[in-house]
């Protein structure tokens, strides 16, 4: 998926559609993950040693000097098919 795909995606599981436009979901995915121009709120963290945890979903930290995503195990389990599909 790039990032029009996230964008479409994000904006049909917000507010039940339609509520936010692609501009508005396009700025909330910048501000999180960056731009080539603009470091988002993760790498921004990461860069400053920290750590950002989504409960559920992971966390994202360094490891070794990179960054990396260690996935938390309501992602693990929908990605393994271990629960139904939600939204």
């Amino acid at each position: 998926m790039d990032r029009s795909g996230l964008i479409d995606a994000v904006g049909r599981r917000t507010a039940g559609g339609g509520e936010l436009s692609p501009e508005q979901v396009g700025r909330v995915v910048d501000a999180l993950f960056g731009t080539v121009a603009r470091a988002g709120a993760i790498a921004e963290t990461l860069r400053t040693g920290g750590a950002v945890t989504l409960v559920g979903f992971g966390s994202f930290h360094q490891e070794d000097g990179a960054a990396a995503l260690r996935p938390g195990k309501a992602l693990n389990e929908f990605v393994n098919g271990e629960v139904g599909r939600v939204g």
